[in-house]
């Protein structure tokens, strides 16, 4: 069976991620315009109609934009914690809301979908019940984390069972600490409830990973305090410190990334 694998944006204009069959598939969040989703599926040979659920991983903008639109107009299942919905529900900006569509997933109870099981986990970040998502297939697993001021025990555990891992590495430390943002935003991005710079994603993997792990896509990279060169760079030189070869790759932040079909290395 062909797992495939695409982001469709990553990034604080909006992130929206696909995994699937060649015949089905899931989202993950929904914080691109529904046409954008549609028609970046469609240039990738893929389909919305054959889009099964979207798994919101917080009530974040950038991540619920379009989940009202999929689950009433396109009848999509959407999934979220139940706290999740409830600030989805009570978002003033979120104006589309979820409703025939509002689907319940608890963290560590996984969903199943076909040849897919979905896990929500938690993870640490300054919106309503932040989680990541790992999906099992075929005996491999895909986990996905983004949005995290710190990697607690949780996240940790799925990350090193990982097989594939999408990541974030929002900022550079030193552009952020140089760059035009007031001191209180500074503090909020670097604080443990809001996001991962290159280094601490570098130190964490090269400090973790282990033989299982054979992708990993860096993701969520800020547009004023990050590059990709830099992003790649920063966590590349660390893993090549510690003797570690895995498949690095940066995701566009605005725009589609390649496919990825995930199995062929094994």
């Amino acid at each position: 069976m062909q797992i495939n694998f695409i982001s469709l944006a990553s990034g604080s204009s909006g992130n929206c991620f696909y995994i699937g069959t060649n015949d089905y598939g899931i989202l993950i969040d929904a914080g691109i315009a529904v046409r954008n989703i549609k028609k970046r599926l469609h240039n990738a040979g893929f389909d919305l109609n054959k889009v099964r659920a979207a798994f919101i991983t917080h009530d974040h903008i950038d991540h619920i934009k379009s989940a009202g639109v999929l689950s009433e107009k396109s009848f999509l299942p959407v999934y979220a914690t139940e706290k999740t919905h409830n600030a989805m529900d009570n978002s003033c900006i979120f104006r589309q809301k979820v409703y025939s569509g509002k689907r319940i997933i608890e963290k560590t109870m996984p969903v199943a979908f076909d040849d897919f099981t979905i896990e929500a986990f938690e993870i640490s970040h300054d919106g309503c019940d932040c989680v990541g998502y790992t999906v099992c297939f075929n005996d491999k697993r895909f986990t996905l984390v983004t949005d995290l001021g710190y990697i607690c025990e949780k996240a940790k555990e799925h990350i090193i069972k990982a097989n594939y891992l999408v990541i974030e590495a929002n900022y550079d430390e030193q552009m952020l600490d140089s760059g035009k943002y007031p001191l209180s935003l500074k503090q909020r991005i670097k604080g443990n409830t809001g996001h991962l710079s290159n280094m601490q994603t570098a130190e964490f993997l090269s400090e973790n990973i282990n033989g299982k792990l054979s992708h990993v896509w860096l993701c969520h990279l800020s547009k004023e305090n990050n590059t990709p060169q830099l992003a790649y760079k920063t966590v590349a030189d660390k893993l090549e410190e510690k003797g570690i070869n895995v498949n690095l790759y940066v995701l566009p932040r605005t725009s589609p990334s390649n496919v990825f079909v995930l199995g062929d290395e094994y």
